[in-house]
């Protein structure tokens, strides 16, 4: 029984769990807008801006690359410097961004405000290092899951958003951007306010060297993935991109084992529970985007000329088809963390992939019908927010204290990679299969087809993280061992108490 001292030295502390918790969760969610505001404008963008296509793809190009660049340097920056600090000065640059994209009067501005609103990408695995140092451990899957939950939660809400402020007939595409503004700030303010200071900092030398490589790694692999439909998938521009990535890949994984202090340890990188995690974040992001832009593609289908789709509005898509998944990804947050706590994030995997693969099949059987698109979505919602829940469950439970930050910046930069895959996948299949017979002056349209084929690769890769949760965290479920930092020996790698099993679970 609890002396009254002891209650109320905790009642405090929990209330500050649950205000941090609030200002984290808001933080990840401005940033998980960030990445989709702009993609039911671009076509505003192309025609005020006065550019084609293939230049207002960047808008969204810029984002990712950016992201894949600042990430990881900024998630080691916090291990070592401060995690609040870091997250501050994150924040302040996405409000400079943001400002700078809905001021922009060209192309090139707009793209640089992309830029710096691609960096703030570094905040979700900031947040997660910050929520193992101020949360109990036994709240501590929760309050993960919920923070993972507010990014697809944010992504589907910006769509949402971007579509109310541009339904006119005048419509702006700077509305959207101002909107962002007012949201980057809140989340600057939140942080600022309710976030206390570190307490642990490692110090040391930040391996720039290394994040060079490491971005120019990354550069050379996402740049051909996002334009490979413009500039064609055999082309020398796209193929001189993948070989590039091999090499600098390789020049990486040099730099890391040489220098004293590494960016990556590269024996933390491939231990298994890790690179299970990242091949899951992979799959999982891939799923994310080939639902938003499956079924956004498909539900604005005019059903006269091609016989299927419902005629919809950028605004009715948004909000009858797409914004009832975001909702039960962020409801079904603290259920995933629930599961976590329970049976351990590989079962919270495990359903994640039931449900992903079942939520697309259904999508790939039957979309002629809205409820079953709908329908759909719910389930494919609620299969992303346990994926996020499960992943930085892995992540923390895997690592030692002072690497928690770069290793989950390398899980969101998986998750960020997986949506560029599902991006390009989508946009080619749809390119590459249209109707033969349409009117003349009609623009070419997709088939039926390309529309089954994406929801039936959707539903193959969450059966691929089935396998990873089955087989690759198999020898039962990891739980986070948040207690205290996790062990790691004089090299930094994680040693055996850094992760703890129970194999009384061995089933998914």
């Amino acid at each position: 029984m609890s002396t009254p001292s002891h209650a109320a030295a905790t009642a405090p502390r929990r209330r500050n769990e649950t205000v941090i918790v609030f200002a984290l969760s808001l933080a990840a969610m401005v940033v998980s807008m960030m990445q989709t505001l702009p993609v039911p404008i671009l076509g505003l963008i192309r025609t005020d801006l006065g550019t084609s296509t293939a230049g207002v793809s960047w808008v969204t190009t810029a984002t990712l690359l950016s992201a894949a660049v600042f990430t990881p340097l900024l998630g080691r920056f916090g291990d070592q410097h401060g995690k609040k600090p870091t997250l501050v000065a994150v924040l302040g640059v996405m409000v400079a961004g943001s400002v700078i994209a809905a001021l922009a009067t060209s192309l090139p501005l707009l793209i640089l405000g992309r830029v710096l609103q691609g960096a703030a990408t570094a905040i979700f695995p900031l947040a997660l290092s910050v929520l193992r140092e101020e949360v109990r451990p036994q709240k501590l899957p929760g309050a993960m899951a919920l923070v993972s939950g507010t990014l697809a939660f944010g992504s589907g809400l910006a769509l949402v958003a971007t579509g109310l402020l541009t339904s006119g007939s005048d419509a702006d595409y700077r509305d959207a951007f101002w909107m962002a503004t007012g949201f980057a700030v809140l989340a600057l303010l939140a942080v600022a306010l309710l976030v206390p200071a570190p307490r642990h900092k490692t110090g040391g030398r930040t391996d720039f060297l290394g994040a060079l490589t490491l971005g120019t790694a990354l550069l050379l692999l996402l740049l051909p993935i996002s334009q490979g439909h413009e500039w064609g998938w055999a082309s020398p521009r796209t193929l001189g991109g993948f070989a590039g990535a091999a090499v600098m890949t390789a020049v990486w994984v040099l730099v890391e084992r040489k220098v004293d202090e590494p960016l990556v340890d590269m024996r933390m990188f491939v231990h298994r529970p890790v690179l299970m995690a990242n091949l899951a974040g992979i799959l999982v992001g891939f799923g994310m985007f080939a639902n938003f832009l499956g079924v956004s593609y498909l539900v604005q289908m005019p059903e006269a000329l091609t016989g299927y789709g419902f005629d919809a509005s950028i605004l009715r898509a948004s909000v009858q088809f797409l914004l009832p998944g975001a909702i039960i990804s962020l409801l079904a947050s603290p259920l995933g963390g629930r599961l976590v706590s329970r049976r351990g994030p590989r079962a919270a995997l495990g359903l994640a992939a039931v449900l992903g693969a079942v939520g697309f099949a259904w999508l790939a059987l039957d979309h002629r019908h809205s409820a079953s698109v709908i329908g759909a979505g719910l389930v494919v919602g609620a299969a992303v927010s346990f994926g996020y829940a499960a992943m930085p469950a892995v992540i923390m439970a895997s690592v030692p204290h002072h690497q928690s930050g770069i290793a989950n910046g390398i899980n969101s930069i998986s998750r960020s990679t997986g949506s560029a895959i599902g991006s390009a996948v989508v946009t080619t299949i749809l390119a590459s299969r249209t109707l033969d017979h349409l009117p003349p002056g009609v623009p070419p349209l997709p088939a039926e087809s390309g529309f089954t084929l994406t929801f039936g690769i959707g539903a193959a890769a969450f059966a691929l993280v089935a396998v990873i949760s089955r087989f690759g965290l198999r020898g039962g479920h990891t739980t986070v061992a948040a207690a205290e930092p996790a062990a790691a020996d004089h090299s930094g790698r994680p040693t055996d108490k850094a992760v703890r099993t129970d194999t009384a679970d061995a089933a998914v």
